[in-house]
């Protein structure tokens, strides 16, 4: 038989904990992405595989288990044995948003994974296609408030971070403006550009070329303050106090993993994630290391979490 999680668990923590630390990893470690291979979730898996098994030792792989929003693949890393060799790459959905959005999920949010560290925010843009008549965030409000339902956002699907962020834009804006689920950003981005949807808050690596190019208008960035990814263009919340929707992505443990193997974890990736190279290849594709610890990490899903349940109860949103 195979022995059950608890037993597990039990023979862990009977060792005693320098010994515990040293010898880990003993096997290959499995980063569970809870995407389909070829997305942005996929593509930073990836990139972190590689130096995270040479800090470790032992090979760290991708392991893609996409569906149920991501449930999937977060059911699978919790179901694991709590030894610190299978790992979550997080995003938003599994802890943060679809235990808001979904009337249950298979596991618990927050027993069921051990937080290991912080790995980046995105931040999103706010673009509006050309023919919408306004030059900043305040005029977009006073606009959508003349025209209650006129103006459409785009997003790459219902309970995505675009539509979240449109959804927030919305709330914190008291605004009307119309949702326009896309299978997916790239329809999203050509109807944007072809002006058949005003506006959409995506992915600013997506966004910004366009904007910096005519196409599109870029109007702010979603993170609190302005990043240095687009120092020149204001952040939301300038306009919209608390305004804050940049993806966070992380990595966890299952739940109960020791605490000298996460810590093990968690010092391979914050060195990974401070060196001055990696983060240069990050800023590359608009995105910005967060490192942190475990407590840290913690902490900020459990504040998103909080954050994110208001905006989604505000709109009614509902995945079945």
């Amino acid at each position: 038989m195979m022995p059950s999680r608890r037993a597990l668990l039990a023979a862990a923590v009977t060792l005693p904990l320098p010994a515990l630390a040293q010898s880990f990893p003993s096997r290959p470690i499995r980063l569970v992405c809870p995407f389909a291979a070829g997305g942005s979730a996929d593509a930073s898996a990836r990139q972190l595989a590689e130096p995270l098994s040479a800090a470790l030792g032992q090979p760290v792989v991708v392991e893609n288990r996409p569906g149920g929003g991501a449930t999937l693949g977060a059911q699978m890393v919790a179901r694991a044995a709590p030894d610190g060799h299978t790992l979550l790459y997080g995003t938003p959905g599994p802890q943060i948003v679809n235990p808001h959005l979904m009337r249950s999920v298979p596991y618990d949010p927050v027993r069921d994974f051990a937080p290991v560290s912080g790995y980046k925010r995105a931040p999103n843009l706010l673009a509006v296609h050309p023919s919408v008549p306004a030059r900043d965030v305040v005029e977009l409000i006073a606009l959508a408030k003349a025209r209650p339902g006129a103006l459409t956002f785009a997003s790459s699907g219902v309970g995505s971070s675009s539509h979240l962020a449109g959804e927030m834009l919305r709330f914190l804006g008291g605004i009307d403006i119309t949702h326009v689920p896309y299978r997916g950003t790239g329809p999203a981005m050509t109807d944007l550009l072809a002006g058949t949807v005003s506006m959409a808050l995506d992915t600013l690596s997506i966004l910004l070329p366009p904007s910096r190019a005519g196409s599109l208008r870029a109007l702010g960035v979603t993170t609190p303050q302005r990043s240095r990814l687009a120092s020149d263009l204001p952040a939301l919340a300038e306009a919209l106090p608390g305004f804050d929707a940049a993806p966070f992505n992380y990595i966890a443990a299952t739940g109960g993993t020791p605490a000298p193997v996460v810590a093990r974890l968690n010092a391979a990736i914050v060195g990974i994630l401070n060196d001055p190279g990696y983060r240069a290849r990050m800023e590359a594709l608009g995105e910005e290391a967060t490192p942190s610890s475990p407590e840290e990490l913690a902490a900020t899903i459990a504040s998103e979490s909080a954050r994110w349940k208001q905006v989604i109860e505000a709109a009614g949103i509902r995945v079945e």
